[in-house]
């Protein structure tokens, strides 16, 4: 399942900036709608009655029933009604949400045929985005148009029980599309993991790009990013890299149609234990031909002259003074001269 660079065109650059803006604006794309996509269907879904507003009580039913009253909708009913109602967010939502669904697999392709051009790759990513993006795009669309349209069919009938309810909003139309979006889901997550990593490993993607790529796999599958904020902000960092908006960031694989393998942490502390030598080498070289200052030795020589000239020169030893007459003697003296005798 391994693929070696024999299906890559002859000249992997000229493809690349042929179909580089392509890929980019398809990856921005996806990104504005999935967030779009996802605030629409949170204002949208925002409305839906809440369960404390069709609680019924056994008793409440009972005595409703006795004194032949209609039993009042519970929640899955007042949902499906007001989805029903207010059919137009929803299906704009579902179109966002598919568009930015299939959107992904352009640049996922553009990475996957770029980073197949420089290092081995698994044809198995290609295959996995093309499913994915496909079933989850669609899926999501068709899920939320079918349970907006089986609303609308519950509110235009006559029975508004729950049991109606559950069966409009939950049609077999809805439950396929569910099905789809599910293991689409599961195929795109892992095209996200094989692919970014991939391109990590050739260069064409950053450390930080690379694992959050992997993790937006793993969002796929668990819940750790409902809204697709993690996913939308990685399609948005690659868009923004496959168009060159940032020259300075671009990793410099891109230029070369070979593999630039990013270098490990171990090999980053050498280099910089190996600047830092030749820093201090360099200093130390400077102070040995200049002085501290970068001044010339016979300029120091003058200095250290100038300084010994400030000095004052040490007196010659004076002879003791005598003791005036009639001075008590110091009591020292006294003792020296008993020491004597």
């Amino acid at each position: 399942m391994t693929d070696a660079r024999t299906a890559t065109p002859d000249d992997p650059l000229t493809w690349e900036a042929q179909n580089g803006a392509r890929a980019g604006w398809s990856a921005i794309a996806a990104a504005v709608c999935t967030i779009v996509g996802a605030i629409v269907r949170g204002l949208a879904q925002s409305g839906v009655p809440k369960a404390e507003d069709r609680t019924q009580t056994i008793i409440d039913t009972l005595s409703r029933t006795a004194s032949g009253q209609a039993i009042p909708p519970g929640r899955t009913a007042a949902i499906a009604e007001y989805i029903g109602t207010h059919r137009l967010p929803f299906i704009l939502a579902a179109v966002l949400l598919g568009l930015g669904g299939l959107l992904t697999f352009p640049p996922l392709a553009y990475l996957f045929r770029a980073t197949r051009a420089r290092v081995p790759a698994n044809r198995l990513g290609l295959v996995a985005a093309a499913v994915g993006a496909a079933g989850y795009g669609l899926g999501s669309a068709v899920l939320l148009i079918a349970t907006a349209q089986g609303a609308a069919g519950f509110v235009d009938g006559s029975d508004r029980s729950n049991a109606a309810a559950n069966d409009a909003l939950g049609n077999a139309t809805a439950a396929t599309a569910q099905l789809v979006r599910d293991l689409g889901g599961l195929a795109l997550a892992l095209a996200f993991v094989l692919i970014a990593l991939a391109a990590m490993r050739a260069g064409l993607l950053p450390r930080f790009l690379g694992f959050l790529g992997a993790i937006v796999g793993a969002s796929l599958v668990l819940p750790l990013d409902q809204l697709g904020i993690i996913r939308s902000f990685w399609l948005g960092s690659v868009g923004v890299l496959l168009l060159n908006l940032r020259p300075e960031r671009r990793p410099p694989a891109w230029a070369v149609a070979e593999a630039v393998p990013w270098p490990s942490q171990q090999k980053i502390r050498e280099e910089r234990e190996a600047a830092r030598r030749a820093r201090a080498g360099r200093d130390g070289r400077a102070e040995g031909d200049g002085g501290r200052d970068g001044r010339a030795p016979s300029d120091d020589r003058a200095e250290a002259k100038r300084r010994g000239d400030r000095v004052p020169q040490p007196r010659a030893p004076q002879p003791r003074r005598a003791t005036p007459t009639g001075a008590r003697p110091h009591p020292s003296s006294k003792k020296r001269k008993r020491k004597r005798r």
